[in-house]
């Protein structure tokens, strides 16, 4: 189903939004995103509407969404809910299984494939091949043959696929897990939870807000989901909360 401008609500809702693929569109390497120039802008106005209740719910770690966002510094989750800033500022990092037992496994074979990117961070690890996309498969083959080898070592380690990167985290938290969170803290509980995402690894957020949140999953582009609503991509995104902006009373 398509999104329309008056299903959201500043005063009622709470807005979760993912950066790449959403706020951003995709790049080949995950450092050379582009913000779109009136993006901080639109984000400080929306927040302002919103009262507070807005997040940024992200893989990235967020001293990289800091860094995009500058000089903005939202209530954000990175790496997949493994650290979590809250309204007030506090940040709180969950316990992290160590990525070099990983990375030690998946050198040789990032090295035999030009085009390959590792990006290691705090308790993941990403296997981006979007500069090889006829490595696919070997590449889910890789990452799941180092996590099954050190998980005996170091357990806690789940496997996402996403769009072009396969992903190793630690299995204690999803982006469901993170706007749960959120939801028991003010500015957000009491509000409906409305989350926007691009890719397989924001599902579990989808599944979240709409079946114990109640509220609404959007879908950034193409490929099967289980949100309720679609938009086409990050531009049709900006219309869309520019467009809300325009539709809110003045407060």
């Amino acid at each position: 189903m398509s999104l329309q401008t008056h299903e959201y609500d500043f005063a009622a809702d709470a807005l979760f939004l993912d950066f790449d693929g959403t706020l951003v569109n995709l790049a080949p390497e995950p450092e050379s995103v582009v913000p779109a120039p009136d993006l901080i802008e639109m984000l400080q106005q929306l927040q302002a509407r919103a009262n507070g209740a807005l997040a940024v719910v992200s893989g990235r770690p967020v001293a990289q969404l800091d860094h995009y966002l500058a000089p903005l510094r939202l209530p954000a989750a990175g790496v997949h809910g493994l650290e979590r800033r809250d309204a007030s500022g506090r940040l709180v990092q969950l316990a992290a299984p160590a990525t070099e037992p990983l990375m030690e496994r998946l050198a040789p074979f990032v090295a035999r494939h030009p085009g390959l990117l590792l990006e290691p961070k705090r308790g993941a690890l990403a296997l981006h091949y979007r500069k090889a996309p006829h490595l696919e498969q070997a590449c889910i083959e890789a990452m799941n043959h180092a996590v099954s080898d050190v998980g005996t070592h170091v357990p806690g380690f789940s496997v996402l696929r996403g769009k072009m990167v396969v992903e190793a985290k630690a299995a204690l938290a999803d982006k469901g897990d993170a706007i749960a969170a959120f939801m028991r803290e003010a500015p957000f509980a009491g509000r409906r939870p409305v989350f926007v995402g691009d890719d397989i690894t924001d599902e579990a957020g989808f599944d979240w807000v709409q079946t114990l949140g109640s509220g609404l999953g959007v879908k950034i582009g193409e490929g099967q989901s289980r949100a309720q609503m679609r938009l086409d991509n990050p531009a049709a995104l900006h219309q869309w909360l520019e467009q809300a902006l325009r539709a809110a009373p003045r407060v």
